[in-house]
């Protein structure tokens, strides 16, 4: 058996228990790592969990389980796949983030992998995903940190919700349901959805803007039926540099359901004045996105709500 060992590091302007603490608080991690869509605990202790994660390859949707052991004294974090998907046999390394000074630090990535029957062409592959993961992630995690003061401003969050009488799992089926949102959305001019695993979708589609525009997007989803799909977006409209969200359906006890579309979007200011005007401001772009994510949201909501009516 062939097992490849390789290291990658980056050094970052900012104090290494800062950034120990980014790293080792996974549900941040889809905000933080551009390979990353979604992550849960599946076990949680003091100094040792089991996650799940969710997150792109080599421009693949991929799932794994990871247990990790935590050392916040010696600000060192290991972790081993226990369930990888091929091509994949195994996985596992270290980060280790050293102090290199009163406000720096050099983060360390260290991985050892093997190619499932030792195949060169799934170790090939596994290498190619492995450098293109770490040295995203690592450049993500030295730009989050020491720019966190004014990305803070850059940062989005809102949920809209509306109760509806109506099946928690049929409000849910029509947004899992997505390769029929160009006939039954108005918003959305063409779409393309791929579920090769179950659960696990790679959306593709055109949406109608307010002026007469459009634009294309791609997301991955992650599906728990019939409570949650969260998503994030690989290819994303000018104006936003990040966009992850999740839709929400919950029995409210009454006998309706409780449905909410939750966004967090970083605005790109490279593009302000390309989309917005020569004068627009940050505030601008809040305001806007604001307006438009909620829009259709709640259009999606509404029509979600008339299609679940109907199959009661």
């Amino acid at each position: 058996m062939t097992t490849r060992e390789v290291e990658h590091h980056i050094d970052v302007d900012a104090p290494a228990a800062q950034v120990y603490r980014m790293i080792a608080e996974v549900e941040n991690w889809p905000l933080l790592f551009p390979p990353s869509v979604h992550v849960d605990y599946v076990e949680r202790g003091e100094s040792a969990e089991l996650i799940r994660i969710w997150a792109t390859a080599n421009g693949e949707a991929k799932s794994w389980t990871s247990r990790r052991e935590l050392d916040p004294a010696a600000r060192r974090i290991t972790f081993r796949q226990q369930r990888s998907t091929p091509p994949v046999a195994a996985m596992g390394g270290t980060w280790i983030i050293e102090e290199t000074g009163p406000g720096s630090a050099r983060v360390r990535l260290l991985h050892d992998y093997r190619a499932v029957d030792d195949d060169p062409a799934g170790l090939q592959w596994i290498d190619e995903a492995v450098d293109r993961n770490s040295r995203s992630e690592l450049a993500a995690l030295k730009s989050t940190v020491e720019d966190a003061a004014n990305r803070a401003e850059l940062i989005l969050s809102f949920t809209d919700s509306v109760e509806v009488d109506a099946a928690a799992a049929d409000l849910y089926d029509f947004v899992n349901e997505a390769q029929h949102w160009s006939d039954r959305l108005p918003h959305v001019a063409a779409v393309d959805l791929r579920e090769d695993t179950p659960g696990l979708q790679v959306l593709r589609m055109d949406t109608l803007t307010k002026d007469g525009g459009q634009h294309t997007t791609e997301s991955v989803r992650v599906c728990f039926p019939h409570r949650r799909i969260a998503y994030k977006q690989t290819l994303l409209p000018a104006l936003m540099s990040l966009h992850t969200g999740q839709w929400d359906f919950t029995d409210n006890g009454a006998g309706g359901t409780t449905a909410s579309s939750q966004h967090t979007v970083v605005v790109n200011t490279d593009n302000l004045a390309r989309v917005l005007g020569a004068d627009a401001t940050v505030d601008d772009a809040r305001q806007f996105l604001r307006e438009a994510l909620g829009r259709n949201s709640r259009a999606t909501l509404g029509h979600a709500a008339e299609y679940a009516r109907a199959r009661r």
